[in-house]
């Protein structure tokens, strides 16, 4: 058994899993980790059969140290990482030893990045997942020299891996499909919506992310009596001033604004990894091509594991290289030719 070391964090630090489905009628969304994509990637670097919990950075990395040899995978916004003086691949997996510093520094580019340790946290579940959600007051407060213990690696000595990342990390084009409140915008501001080159406001946070545009207000037909509904992860809110917002993982699960449509789940890793000042556009589908596109990103996430690779590490790097075999198979150059 292993654990991980806090020497230091940051406030925007938490440990996220998948998060909790099923519970939105008794009012708790599904929070866990805002980019599930990150963590289905370190399954793949580190041979699970499915995502375990992780720690949840927020724009900026810490410090961190193990008490035993432990395989480590970061994956989602790219992050500086170093382990002591050594610079690391992003979206690789690597082993951490006793003594040596994993130090994590701001991201590059998108906004949440994921370390994973093999075999995954072992801190408490609360309703089958040990997915920090604030809003529902469900916390496990992080604090620098604090221990995590870890869960047994089930793949000890398998060998660093590493994936090529995607592109999800700097906004673009996003896809959503109509719902049941469509209709109250009209053709003209649906149109509007969709031809509008939005930018991801500073207004952002697991709850969800305002989108800014020098526009007029996108204002819906309100019926009289209008009632609040059910909402979802990915809808597309229109705030009393006419504003869209996109609800994330740990959205309310009742709310009292239009809706002018939901973004589908194979994008919402792009929205939530959008870094501030992103632009964001948005394009309306049919639920046929929802469906295929739904599909294709299930088989896309199986096929993770097909999709990683070794690492190929510079001997310089390696601090035992003397214990590897390296003259395995060699030969003198005197041998009889029959024999070569």
């Amino acid at each position: 058994m292993s654990d991980l070391i806090l020497i230091q964090t940051a406030p925007g630090h938490s440990i996220q899993d998948l998060g909790r489905s099923g519970l939105r009628n008794m009012g708790l969304s599904r929070g866990g980790a805002a980019d599930p994509l990150a963590l289905h990637e370190a399954a793949a670097l580190l041979g699970h059969r499915a995502p375990v919990a992780a720690l949840e950075m927020a724009g900026m990395g810490g410090t961190f140290a193990v008490t035993a040899p432990t395989r480590i995978a970061l994956t989602g916004a790219p992050m500086r990482a170093k382990i002591g003086t050594r610079d690391i691949q992003w979206n690789a997996s690597h082993t951490l030893h006793p003594g040596e510093h994993l130090i994590i520094g701001a991201v590059t580019a998108g906004t949440y990045g994921y370390l994973t340790a093999a075999g995954g946290f072992a801190t408490p579940e609360v309703l089958n997942s040990r997915s920090t959600h604030r809003t529902a007051g469900l916390i496990f407060d992080l604090q620098d020299g604090m221990r995590l213990p870890l869960l047994p690696d089930p793949n000890a000595d398998a060998s660093p891996m590493g994936l090529r990342p995607d592109n999800r990390f700097e906004g673009g084009d996003i896809r959503f499909i109509a719902g049941p409140q469509t209709d109250l915008f009209g053709i003209e501001t649906l149109t509007r919506f969709q031809a509008t080159a939005f930018t991801r406001s500073a207004t952002a946070n697991r709850q969800g992310v305002r989108l800014d545009a020098d526009t007029a207000p996108f204002r819906a037909d309100m019926p009289d009596g209008f009632l609040s509904d059910f909402i979802l992860e990915g809808d597309l809110q229109m705030t009393g001033d006419g504003r869209p917002y996109v609800l994330l993982c740990e959205c309310q699960t009742i709310g009292g604004y239009p809706r002018i449509g939901t973004v589908i789940d194979a994008d919402l890793p792009r929205i939530a990894q959008a870094p501030m000042g992103a632009s964001l556009r948005f394009r309306m589908i049919t639920l046929d091509q929802a469906d295929d596109i739904a599909a294709r990103y299930a088989k896309d996430i199986a096929a993770l594991s097909r999709r990683a690779t070794p690492l190929i590490r510079d001997p310089a790097t390696i601090p035992d290289l003397l214990s590897y075999q390296l003259i395995s198979g060699m030969i003198t150059g005197h041998e009889p030719e029959e024999q070569i």
